[in-house]
């Protein structure tokens, strides 16, 4: 079985693609937790009322979840450099995210949504199982970013991917407030803290350390 895994994730990417699924809980639920009983700021701006309710885009907000997938396994199998580099970003921006959820922790108010069809049911089930909090920067778009940033540096997918990835980030960009599950200044501020994360991981050579990480643990071959 461990053979098996290996041909679709090699063994040097187990150990950063579980750190990436940590800090995401860490920084989302745990951020969520801590701030439970804490007072939620709500950043509506003018903007945000001329945004219109498109339930029809709960659609590509569900189908971030394959693209996250997707995207990130490319990365991680890239190359040793490829991968250490840009999921030390990921990471990196990750952790700044929770900075700001328990520095500012934020909420929204969210549409009844009364009519029926697909697109409803669907959107009904995502505000069910989704809390309108921990807003402020949109995870959502942080981690579509990512993945079109990561296409960027690939050289064994496709051409055409990349250009596949731009525009799946945007349409999850969009789907963000067309579905009223984030607020405008929330897609603007995901972009800065992913580049931010990017730049650390230049600046820190950050990689280093997840490469250095998985030669103690015997992950690096």
């Amino acid at each position: 079985m461990v053979r098996q895994l290996e041909k679709i994730m090699p063994r040097y990417t187990w150990l950063p693609v579980s750190l990436v699924l940590l800090t995401n809980l860490l920084s989302f639920y745990g951020s969520a937790l801590l701030n439970l009983h804490r007072t939620h700021y709500n950043l509506t701006t003018a903007l945000d009322a001329h945004i219109p309710l498109a339930p029809f885009f709960v659609l590509f907000y569900v189908l971030a979840y394959v693209q996250w997938v997707v995207g990130f396994c490319l990365i991680a199998r890239e190359s040793r450099a490829v991968c250490y580099r840009l999921i030390a970003g990921e990471i990196l921006a990750k952790l700044c995210c929770m900075v700001i959820f328990l520095i500012l922790p934020t909420a929204m108010e969210r549409p009844e949504i009364t009519g029926g069809g697909v697109w409803n049911a669907l959107l009904r089930l995502v505000y069910r199982l989704d809390r309108p909090v921990t807003l402020f920067p949109s995870i959502h778009c942080l981690e579509s970013w990512f993945c079109f940033r990561g296409a960027l540096y690939l050289k064994k997918p496709p051409r055409w991917y990349p250009w596949l990835s731009l525009v799946m980030t945007l349409l999850v960009c969009a789907s963000t407030v067309l579905v009223k599950q984030h607020l405008a200044v929330d897609i603007p501020s995901a972009l800065l803290v992913a580049e931010l994360g990017l730049w650390l991981s230049r600046r820190l050579d950050a990689g280093r350390a997840l490469r250095a990480l998985n030669r103690r643990l015997r992950l690096d071959e």
